[in-house]
Order: C-alpha cells, then structure tokens, then sequence
C-alpha cells in the first residue's frame, strides 16, 4: 500500500473568513504546484480531499498538474480536527490515494499511521507532501518514507 499526505498550501490568516471558508494565498498556490511535482509519475488512483476552500483549492491545483482525470473525492472525514483513527478506518481497500488535509489532522495521522499512537506526530510545513508505505492500512504499520516541504 502506498498513501501519499498532503497538508493544503499556505493560506489567508486566520479571522479573515470563517475558516472553512480561508482560500489559499499566491505563495500557497506556488507552494502546492512544488509539491505536486513530486506526485508526477506517480500512480494515484483517488484524491480525497477536505471540504474547505484552502484544500480544495488545493487539490484542484494537484489536479490540473498531474492531468489526473477521476474527480476529485470530497470527504468529510479530514477536517482538521478529525481523529486519525478516523481517517484509518477509510483507507481500507485503498491503495495508491493521496489525502489532502490540514493541521492538526496530517502531523497527528502521519504519526498514528507509523507509531501506532498520537504521541509524536509528525511536524508538516504548509503544502508539505508526505510519502508512505506498507502491507495494510493499520496504526503503525506504515513506515514514512520522507517528508517534501516546498
């Protein structure tokens, strides 16, 4: 199994709209387009994404980069405030996917996914791009294979 993570790009502060509702800056859509380079070639089948502007804008952005035809998959189950355990409970029979998120869900799924717990979770810059890899979709069974911060 192979998941790719990716936290949306950098995004207008906080209070200036509800935050759902925050889109995503100039440099927030430069950071993302960095961050999908490194998907190109890469065999995705899904993009699941969070309901909020911030990531769909970026996923859309990821989208559009990699010539990715499926729709994209708007779940809301990678809020920012969703538990990882959660998020793991929807990633069986899946393979190949790349979930775009926020904080604190992607630091705290990244280090459940490799530890099996949420007490190290993974320290993730905005449109940083997570790579990970193992057997199955179980909490600590999937081995980080690096971290690409724009």
């Amino acid at each position: 199994m192979k998941l790719w993570v990716l936290r949306h790009g950098e995004a207008e502060p906080y209070g200036s709209r509800p935050d759902p509702e925050r889109a995503l800056t100039a440099h927030g859509r430069e950071e993302v387009l960095r961050s999908a380079a490194q998907l190109i070639g890469q065999p995705l089948t899904a993009i699941y994404v969070s309901p909020y502007l911030r990531a769909q804008q970026t996923a859309q952005l990821v989208r559009e980069a990699l010539g990715f035809e499926p729709e994209l998959r708007t779940v809301d189950w990678l809020t920012p405030e969703t538990r990882p355990q959660k998020v793991l409970e929807r990633l069986e029979d899946q393979d190949n996917v790349l979930l775009v998120s926020h904080n604190p869900l992607v630091g705290s799924l990244l280090g459940f996914l490799q530890h099996g717990h949420l007490q190290h979770p993974e320290q993730v810059q905005t449109a940083g791009l997570a790579e990970l890899e193992g057997d199955m979709p179980l909490a600590g069974a999937l081995k980080l294979k690096g971290i690409r911060h724009p």
